[in-house]
Order: structure tokens, then sequence, then C-alpha cells
């Protein structure tokens, strides 16, 4: 990490910020958004005794919000490990809508794991796209 983060940084491929306590200024979570592929995602997690306190909701709603305006990041993608209801739980209450599950997309201990992909986009936070946008008419599922 020490090498990774400035790197990504120089290079504009990842921004990875510490959340502190506004009050105690104790480290409470870590939020990072990354480009891979074309695609930029998001990540997070919270120190253990500071979860269920909204932390990462917020700290992730403020970094979207900075990558949107700031960056001209267009869509957002959060991975979690199928079943990880904790970590969808945060997604969700950013704004972040489950698209599918992608099968045997990573892997855990050894072991191929389904992962929920899901996107929030500027629109979803009342900010305007960069680009025109065009959803699809139909959806070919049914």
């Amino acid at each position: 990490m020490r090498e990774l983060v400035p790197r990504g940084r120089r290079d504009g491929t990842m921004y990875h910020f510490a959340v502190e306590d506004r009050e105690s200024g104790a480290l409470v979570a870590s939020v990072h958004v990354h480009r891979h592929t074309g695609t930029w995602g998001i990540g997070y997690w919270t120190v253990a005794e500071h979860r269920g306190r909204g932390f990462a909701t917020e700290a992730v709603l403020a970094l979207a919000e900075w990558s949107f305006e700031e960056r001209g990041v267009q869509r957002l993608e959060r991975r979690a490990e199928a079943g990880n209801l904790a970590s969808w739980a945060v997604a969700e209450k950013a704004g972040f809508v489950r698209e599918g599950t992608l099968r045997a997309a990573q892997t855990n201990g050894n072991t191929l794991r389904d992962t929920w992909i899901g996107a929030l986009l500027p629109a979803d936070l009342g900010l305007p796209f960069a680009l025109p946008y065009r959803p699809a008419a139909s959806d070919l599922s049914g």
C-alpha cells in the first residue's frame, strides 16, 4: 500500500482516503475509488467497533459526489462477495442499485465465489452526466 496509493494518485487511477470521527479524530473507516479496465469502482471498510453508525455510508456518498463532480466519473461500480449483507447495506444506503450476480468472479481462500455488482450514476445523486445518456428501451429478460 505504501507504493500503490501514492502511485494511483499520481497516475489518476486510485484515490484512497481515511475517514476520521469528527469529534475524536479516531480512524473509523477507509474509502477509495479506483479505475480498472475502463470502469471506476469504489471500495470501503469500517473499523469493527464503529460499524453500524453511518460512517461508511457518509464517506461513500462524499467520495461518489467528488468522483462525479471533480473527476468526471460517469459510473461507479460496487462489487461485493455475494451474501455480504453488511457491505451491500452500505452500498444501498448510498444509492447503489444492484444489477446482478457475477458467477465465480472473485477468489476467497482458494475458492471461487460469486460477486454482487451494482452501480451508482450521477443522476442517482441529482447530478448531471458529462455525456448524454440513453437508457435501453427495453430489457431482454422479460
